[in-house]
């Protein structure tokens, strides 16, 4: 006997379709809108990224004007997002599709890739949400589906290929969405089985969640992260925070950190001060 396909996108559609939350960079298709949206909210709350997405659009919104500010400039507006080589990376992508592209976002999966920090999500998240083409999408909330609807752990290759498979034609916009908006709501990391349309073929739920989840350590599932309070991260912040007002003294910080921060190319030295890059 043929076992039911796990996921049925007529079901997860009429679900989830009036169920859509409001976002902001759901009403653009322009690419480089949705780009900076997808790096925002990379290990960031929506809660966050709304505001400095907007301001941050108002001050780069296109390419070309992002290309023009100094990193300096687009570190300051990325304050209190975290993750600054992120802005450094849509810097340089900005800088690199105004000399290579007119301005303009390439709409194939491999020139995205090739493009400053962009990895295989962010490349098919681009396609889909800007250019609507029918690839699936998998970033931590679809790939917790796709694990525990498989019941098993997945690889990255077997992970993307039934994303891929499950788009139904014409619709790779809103399917993404929709799976997106199912994991975060119902198909958390302590899911919410009785609402969720797909519970009668989950192979993780009618076997009655056994452990471990399959979706631990499943590909693109994220590890909870290391705390912020004390860490690198947090003095890196804090630098940068610093010199988002006016140039500081080296020696007003830790060397390590500031030796960090120069080697990656997010603050500069001249002399024995330290300021943003120019």
């Amino acid at each position: 006997m043929t076992r039911e396909p796990p996921i049925d996108p007529g079901q997860v559609l009429a679900w989830g379709v009036p169920r859509m939350r409001e976002f902001p960079w759901r009403r653009t298709r322009d690419p480089w809108k949705v780009l900076v949206s997808e790096v925002m909210l990379q290990q960031t709350r929506v809660d966050r990224v709304i505001p400095k997405w907007t301001a941050f659009l108002a001050a780069f919104p296109t390419p070309s004007a992002c290309a023009d500010a100094s990193l300096g400039d687009v570190l300051r507006l990325w304050q209190g997002l975290g993750y600054p080589r992120r802005a450094k990376n849509l810097h340089a992508t900005a800088v690199e599709v105004v000399s290579t592209n007119r301005g303009r976002l390439p709409d194939s999966l491999d020139a995205l890739l090739a493009l400053p920090g962009i990895g295989p999500y962010t490349a098919r998240a681009v396609l889909a949400f800007a250019f609507e083409r029918d690839v699936g999408v998998v970033d931590t909330n679809i790939a917790r589906i796709l694990a525990r609807t498989a019941g098993e752990r997945l690889t990255p290759r077997r992970a993307q290929a039934a994303a891929d498979e499950l788009v139904p034609v014409g619709e790779g916009w809103t399917w993404n969405q929709v799976l997106m908006d199912l994991g975060a709501v119902l198909c958390r990391p302590r899911p919410t089985c009785d609402e969720c349309p797909l519970s009668s073929t989950c192979a993780w739920a009618v076997a009655g969640h056994p452990g471990p989840d399959p979706a631990v350590g499943s590909a693109g599932v994220s590890v909870a992260q290391a705390p912020f309070e004390g860490s690198d991260r947090q003095r890196r912040g804090k630098v940068l925070a610093a010199l988002s007002g006016a140039p500081c003294a080296a020696d007003a910080f830790d060397a390590a950190i500031v030796d960090s921060l120069v080697r990656d190319g997010l603050i500069e030295r001249d002399g024995d001060q330290l300021l943003l890059p120019r």
